[in-house]
């Protein structure tokens, strides 16, 4: 249990950070609404944030997880040097390239009238991708405060810059014309104040691992290197169809939709903003995944290492059922916010949020099974399964999405994901068995998609606000003491959940 308790309380130094940049990136999205009155203004910031993770695949082609890997017999001194000098040269060569294409870029992309959009997406990557190897270090030293410390200065940062450009400085001008900030403030660069506050963020994070930096030695192994290569390539492809998955949707909503651009761009920013409701799963996930993944490489040794990563599965899967429900079941809060501040566009397409969610589950889950390639250095047949779950992300957004918008891209979403995790639980019991508790978590996921239908029902037959509420509550109230009674054995290891269950 102690390596239990370990791995939880590195996820919640992981995710503080994770939930924060998240949550605080959320709160600025949900501004967007009162910000601009029409969907359409938000769709080029949506593209841009779509194109980002495909790009930031490419800059670090699968070195953090190699890293991980390889650290475990290799001088880790020489291996971050060599990882290091690859990642920072690949890096400069990278970025250079998108300064060289960045019109063909923008045209691709429908950013022809923001093209400076190209170039400070460019700057955000390329300080994201040298600070890759540094971040990884800190979490194989179990350094997770400093990580903390880091990622939240950085988000901190850019919310920071975001609110003064967007709120305060236009504000301030108003009543004071002539001020010396109308030399630093441009009310036409509006929403791409987003971009520039990451700009800051990036930059700043960058600088407080200059510790880091400062350690790199100008030491290359060609031999480290080419063993590391041949390892982390199918993780490249892993990522790109890992992004075509959670990505694609947003990147081809506009040319695949039969709709005049206006109303497709109105489309794509509402999708956008939806799309962030589900993705507050995947909070959990990436925290989840910055404390695994080392946790796994270092277990992978052990006699009872099967068993442990049974029951890291089942805890995960206990959290993210109640993610779901506290998203699905409270949906409803979303769509009166919206009302109440007269924006009622923006709730256009919220019923296909649980949809995504539970989707984004099984993505999480998948994310914990795929240990068995990266131990049994299979990643080639990872690669296969992104691959083949990217093909069926694209077909079925190009035949659904043009009949059934929102709904078509969630639906593509869902199905890929769905079959990513059966595929990779079938074939990961061949080559390297788990014993999971297979009955009972799919049990917990079945129940918790009926208690959200029950709820949807009860509000249909009574649409109140404070019975909508009280439902929710009650039924979430439910879930919480069956599973308490289901697990109780487990609870009672944890100190804090022994007190409560006594």
């Amino acid at each position: 249990m102690s390596g239990i308790k370990k791995l939880a309380g590195q996820t919640l130094w992981y995710g503080v950070p994770t939930i924060a940049s998240r949550f605080l990136g959320y709160l600025m999205n949900l501004s967007l609404p009162l910000i601009f009155a029409q969907p359409s203004k938000t769709a080029d910031l949506t593209q841009v944030y779509a194109i980002i993770p495909f790009l930031n695949v490419l800059f670090t082609y699968g070195l953090e997880t190699a890293y991980f890997r390889f650290s475990q017999e290799s001088d880790p001194k020489k291996l971050y040097n060599t990882l290091s000098v690859s990642l920072l040269g690949s890096t400069i060569f990278f970025t250079a390239l998108l300064f060289v294409f960045k019109d063909d870029i923008a045209g691709w992309a429908n950013l022809e009238t923001h093209p400076e959009y190209i170039t400070w997406m460019a700057v955000i990557i390329f300080f994201d991708a040298i600070s890759t190897l540094a971040f990884a270090r800190l979490r194989q030293e179990n350094r997770p405060k400093r990580y903390a410390f880091a990622r939240i200065s950085g988000v901190l940062m850019n919310v920071g810059v975001v609110i003064l450009f967007l709120a305060v400085i236009p504000k301030y001008l108003d009543n004071h014309p002539d001020s010396f900030l109308k030399n630093i403030y441009n009310k036409n660069t509006g929403i791409g104040y987003y971009l520039i506050g990451n700009i800051c963020g990036s930059i700043l994070t960058f600088i407080l691992l200059r510790k880091e930096f400062f350690q790199i030695r100008f030491q290359f192994d060609m031999q480290i290197w080419k063993k590391v290569m041949r390892y982390a390539y199918p993780l490249i492809i892993v990522g790109m169809g890992g992004m075509i998955n959670d990505m694609l949707s947003r990147l081809i909503y506009q040319h695949v939709v039969n709709l005049p651009e206006e109303q497709a761009k109105h489309e794509l920013g509402i999708f956008g903003n939806i799309y962030r409701l589900a993705v507050l799963i995947t909070i959990m996930i990436q925290a989840f995944r910055m404390a695994a993944e080392p946790f796994f490489f270092n277990r992978s040794k052990e006699e009872d290492a099967p068993r442990t990563y049974a029951r890291v599965m089942k805890f995960f899967v206990i959290a993210s059922c109640f993610m779901f429900l506290f998203i699905s079941l409270y949906i409803d809060v979303f769509r009166w916010f919206f009302i109440a501040v007269h924006k009622p566009a923006w709730v256009e397409g919220l019923y296909i949020v649980p949809l995504l969610a539970l989707g984004n589950i099984f993505l999480g889950i998948y994310y914990n099974l795929s240990i068995w390639y990266k131990l049994k250095h299979k990643n080639m047949l990872g690669a296969l399964i992104t691959i083949a779950g990217a093909l069926i992300t694209i077909a079925l957004n190009i035949v659904l999405i043009p009949k059934y918008h929102y709904l078509g891209a969630a639906i593509a979403t869902f199905s890929c994901y769905l079959f990513m995790m059966i595929t990779s639980y079938v074939m990961g019991q061949k080559y390297y068995p788990v014993p999971y508790a297979k009955k009972k978590l799919i049990a917990y996921l079945v129940l918790v998609v009926l208690i959200y239908l029950a709820h949807r029902g009860m509000v249909y037959l009574w649409a109140n606000h404070w019975f909508n509420l009280g439902a929710a509550s009650l039924l979430l109230l439910l879930f919480t003491l069956f599973v308490g009674k289901i697990e109780r054995k487990e609870l009672e290891k944890i100190p804090l959940a022994r007190r409560f269950l006594k």
